[in-house]
Order: structure tokens, then sequence, then C-alpha cells
């Protein structure tokens, strides 16, 4: 019995030397992503010329180009996930991304669930009707007639859904929330919408991608800085992002990316 016990004593003390030894926990957000050596990074790729899917599956844009290089300079290799937009913010929540890089303009209501890096980009936003449309919008007013669509959790979604659907300016059931860009410019262009609202660089590209399509300039709202978003707290994982964006704005290759991707 004395024999056993010496065993079992013997096993415990190796097993917490074991334990002792072995690698020690992450002590930030920061510090997980460095010891696994990348940054796993969601985004939703149905938004070009800032993220989308190339003819060989591989995924492109602008977002894409900046995270890669800051992932290059922090030594970490960056592992993106592509998801519907309006799951991101969650998804950084839950912890089952690190971070998101999708064209996310500051929001208040965004901001009490994640934190946002420093801005890198800033965006005004855009209206896009078919090529012989004679819409002309130059007051909030003149949007209520109208049959009006924009993507689910964007900046826009939520502009429209406070000053038209809550307002009363336009009854709920003529306004439609996509899960992609491209669903409402395609509804547009079958006359299902009269008017679809989106950031202007991503609804420039749509128009040409899809044809029979023009935009107008929006004048009712600001232009909007756009950041990443990370997991509330993770202050550490946000300075270095923070540095990082800092870099490549100072250095001019941000301009260089914006000059590749957006003409």
């Amino acid at each position: 019995m004395k024999r056993a016990s010496i065993v079992v004593l013997s096993i415990l003390v190796i097993a917490s030397l074991l334990v002792a030894c072995g690698p020690k926990a992450p002590a930030n957000k920061l510090e997980a992503v460095k010891q696994a050596g990348k940054l796993v990074v969601g985004t939703s790729a149905d938004y070009p010329p800032f993220e989308s899917v190339d003819e060989n599956g591989k995924m492109d844009g602008f977002d894409i180009a900046v995270i890669n290089e800051i992932g290059a300079r922090m030594g970490v290799k960056i592992e993106m996930v592509d998801m519907p937009f309006d799951s991101l913010v969650a998804a950084v929540q839950e912890g089952k991304i690190d971070m998101s890089i999708a064209a996310f303009n500051y929001d208040e209501e965004r901001d009490k669930k994640v934190d946002f890096t420093d801005f890198y980009y800033s965006s005004a936003d855009c209206f896009i009707l078919t090529e012989n449309s004679d819409i002309a919008i130059a007051s909030i007013d003149d949007l209520a007639p109208l049959t009006i669509g924009a993507q689910t959790g964007t900046t826009e979604d939520g502009w429209l859904t406070e000053n038209l659907v809550d307002a009363g300016k336009v009854p709920a059931e003529k306004y439609f929330r996509y899960d992609r860009q491209d669903q409402g410019a395609m509804d547009v262009k079958s006359g299902r919408l009269d008017i679809y609202m989106a950031d202007c660089v991503p609804a420039n590209a749509l128009a040409a991608q899809t044809g029979g399509l023009k935009v107008i300039e929006n004048d009712l709202t600001e232009l909007a800085p756009i950041g990443m978003i990370i997991p509330d707290g993770a202050k550490e994982l946000q300075a270095e992002l923070n540095k990082q964006i800092k870099s490549i704005i100072d250095d001019g290759t941000i301009d260089k990316f914006a000059e590749q991707y957006f003409k």
C-alpha cells in the first residue's frame, strides 16, 4: 500500500512539474496572437474593392492588402475567415475570430460591443439607381416615396432605419435589407428597388460590375471614418494595430493600396 501511495505521489509530482514547465498562458490578446503565430481576421468578402473573392477563389481587395501588410509587419500570419457582415461583431465578441476588417464605419452602437482601432480610411455614401432613372435626392423627403435597400448591419442600414423607417417616412415593407451588396444592386437593375445605399467606393464597383446602373453622391450623410474592430478591452492588440496603421499611413503604403484598388 505504501509503495502504491509513493507511485501515485510521484506521478502527481511529475505531472505538476510538466504543467509548470509547459507554455505560459498568454496574458492578453496580443500575446495570444503572437504565441499562436497568426491573427484570425473576419471579413465579408462581398464588398469590392474593399474585399471580394477573385476568379481563383482567393480573397483580395483594399482591406485584404492592408491587413496582410499589417500582419507582415507584426510578424504573424493572417488567416482570413469569410462570413456574413452582420455576424462579424458577434464573432469578435464571442472570440470566434481575433478581429475583423470589413470597411467598418465608426458607430456608437458598435463601439458599445467591441473596440475600434484608429481609422485608416474615410468614406462617403452614395446611391445606386438604374442608369435611365430621373430620381434626384436633395433632401431626406425625396427618399420617402421610394423603395430602398441597404446591406444588413451597415451604417447605411442604421441611418435609413432611424431616419426613414422608424421616423415613419418609409413603411417597413418598402425597405429591404440584404446579406450581400450584389443582391441589392441586382434588385435595382431588375426594378424591385428604386434605389440602394452603400459606400461610394463599392457602389461604383457594383454599378460597373452589374451594368445598367449609375451612382449619385449622397449629401445627406457625412464622411465616415473606417476602422478595424477588436474585442472590447483588448488594449495591447489595439495599441499594436494602431502602431502599424500609423506606419502604413506615414510611409505611403496606404496610398499605394488606395491607388491600386480604387483607381
